[in-house]
């Protein structure tokens, strides 16, 4: 992937080496989030649902300040982030509208949001509560150990696919969805998941659309890094290696297919209104 030399995010908030130590627990749809946000990525769910933080000591740079330490991965990280941000921007501006870009939170280990506390083994997340993306660098290193999902391009996969969630929640696409989760049962509330899901991998290939055309930031073998990572994650993969049987009715995120057709029609289409995973009869 071509980003060296791109422009730097400002939206950057470092929090590596905070120290955090558990206080009250948290809850509510905070815990619900994070909670999912466990499964998708194949983690016990008592790891997400701790006890809240304290904070005993920070060390963190001033938002607005992107971090250079710990090699040239928070850079990448902050490129790709501005990268997003000038794709969303140009698009929200097609559609009459005004993107407002979201804070990314590097942190080590754990972390406190507006969705409460979560280890590192949650993997990255975002939280429209604050309307921040939260990634811990190491999760990149278990994307290509764990998921065996090696590779820039897939790391920009993953960052692409949080942002497309914070563009879910300022079309009020997040919110409705909450709205609706409380009125149907669990199977009818896991499809409205899948659908999120889906449609956040159909942005990541959008941006990714949009970002060649506009930049020519690919080289070969970067779309193939992309869809191995969509297909690393899908709910099926998952349940099999954890549990040795794949149970369609509990997927929150989507198949491993489901994940890479939805990934392929953003990429291929560029346009926002290919990714209604919502009005579809066949995700």
């Amino acid at each position: 992937m071509r980003w060296r030399g791109g422009r730097r995010s400002q939206n950057i908030e470092d929090r590596r080496g905070m120290r955090v130590s558990r206080g009250i627990a948290g809850g509510g749809i905070g815990a619900v989030i994070l909670l999912v946000a466990a499964l998708f990525f194949g983690v016990d769910p008592s790891i997400v649902l701790q006890n809240g933080p304290t904070f005993e000591d920070t060390t963190s740079s001033p938002q607005g300040q992107p971090p250079t330490a710990g090699g040239e991965l928070p850079e990448f990280v902050s490129v790709v982030l501005a990268d997003t941000e000038d794709t969303w921007h140009a698009i929200f501006q097609e559609l009459g509208g005004t993107y407002q870009e979201p804070t990314m939170v590097l942190f080590t280990g754990a972390v406190q949001s507006a969705c409460g506390f979560a280890q590192a083994a949650v993997g990255p997340f975002y939280c429209p509560g604050d309307r921040r993306v939260y990634l811990d660098l190491s999760f990149f290193e278990e994307l290509r150990t764990r998921f065996g999902a090696p590779g820039d391009f897939a790391q920009a996969y993953v960052i692409a696919h949080e942002i497309g969630h914070h563009v879910q929640t300022l079309l009020g696409i997040t919110q409705e969805v909450n709205r609706l989760r409380g009125q149907v049962g669990q199977v009818e509330a896991n499809d409205l998941s899948v659908r999120v899901e889906l449609q956040a991998d159909c942005f990541a290939g959008l941006w990714a659309h949009r970002a060649q055309r506009s930049r020519q930031i690919l080289e070969e073998g970067d779309i193939e890094e992309g869809l191995n990572a969509a297909s690393a994650i899908g709910d099926d993969r998952l349940q099999r290696e954890s549990r040795g049987y794949v149970s369609p009715d509990s997927f929150t995120h989507g198949s491993s297919a489901q994940r890479v057709r939805w990934f392929e029609r953003g990429l291929a289409s560029g346009d926002p209104a290919s990714c209604d995973t919502f009005s579809a009869d066949r995700i």
